[in-house]
This record gives structure tokens, C-alpha cells and sequence, in this order.
């Protein structure tokens, strides 16, 4: 599944990508495979989230799941919360996102993944958004203006990490 088979509707959408020359395969599993200590940038962004908590130091891919998100697929993780109060306000036990449509909140999506490229692969990284009602979608957009920047600087960092991984196996 794909954040687009998760969240066909959305209000908001970030895309990244990256050339990397390897197969498909090695170059998601290099993705998958990136620690949050070898991305100090980000590292630096997760503390600040956190409002001074230290940012566990385990893989990117396996701190979605530690964070509440749920994975659909073998390659998308799903939330419903609200991202633009300090703690979130996550609910990582909705028993059915695709039904969800209490008010208020933002279901999100989040994918990865490699599709052949040439001799190589791209490597994709999508997050999708629907708010749940109009109040939502005006607390989202004001956090989405402060915090978008750094959602894609977090997304192409983690990127391209995974590319020197991967050409360098």
C-alpha cells in the first residue's frame, strides 16, 4: 500500500526524491536502514519537537512506529493526531483509519519507496494529509506553514543519506 492507496483524498502533500545508483531493492533498504544518529540536522530538529527530550537514537523507519505510527503495507505508516499541539494529541489505536472522520483531527500517511530507474532506482518519499473538518484544517495549516520547511529538509536529508548507503554496500 501507498500513502495515495491510504489517502486517496488529501489537503496537504510533500513528494521528495533521489536518484540512487542501485537496485530498487538495495536502495529501500538503505533508506529503511538509516540511523537517526547519522543525521545530526535532524537529530537537532527531533529534540526541538520533543520541547528538549533526547530524540532516541535508533533507525528513521523504526522510530515511526515508537512514535504512534501505524504500518499498512510493508511500506506505509498511517496516524491520526493533531500535530499542531505540543504533545500531538496522537491516537495510534483508531481500530479503522480509512473510516475515521471524527472532528478536529489530521489523519497523515507517510511512504516509502524505490521504483527502477535506468540501471538504478528512485528512491520516493511521500506524506499526505486530510483533515477532519475546517477547525482542523485551519490549525493545520498554520503549524503546516512553520513546520513544512523542515518536514522536507527531514525527508531529503534522510534521502540522501539513504543514496550514500546504498551505492556505497
Amino acid at each position: 500500500m501507498s500513502a495515495a492507496g491510504a489517502l486517496p483524498e488529501f489537503h496537504h502533500r510533500e513528494r521528495h526524491s533521489i536518484r540512487v545508483a542501485a537496485p530498487p531493492d538495495r536502495a529501500l533498504a538503505a533508506a529503511k536502514d538509516v540511523r537517526l544518529s547519522d543525521l545530526p540536522l535532524v537529530r537537532r530538529l527531533f529534540r526541538l519537537r520533543r520541547l528538549g527530550a533526547t530524540a532516541p537514537d535508533g533507525r528513521m523507519w523504526d522510530l515511526f512506529a515508537a512514535n504512534g505510527f501505524a504500518l499498512v503495507g510493508d511500506d506505509t505508516f498511517v496516524l491520526v493526531g493533531r500535530p499542531w499541539r505540543p504533545r500531538g494529541d496522537l491516537r495510534p489505536e483508531v481500530p479503522d483509519f480509512a473510516a475515521f472522520s471524527e472532528p478536529g483531527y489530521a489523519k497523515m500517511a507517510l511512504d516509502l519507496r524505490a521504483v527502477p530507474d535506468g540501471g538504478g532506482a528512485r528512491l520516493e518519499t511521500e506524506t499526505r494529509v486530510l483533515l477532519t473538518d475546517a477547525h482542523a484544517r485551519r490549525r493545520f495549516a498554520a503549524y503546516w506553514l512553520l513546520i513544512r520547511p523542515f518536514s522536507g529538509l527531514t525527508r531529503r536529508v534522510w534521502l540522501r543519506a539513504a543514496k550514500r548507503r546504498a551505492e556505497s554496500r
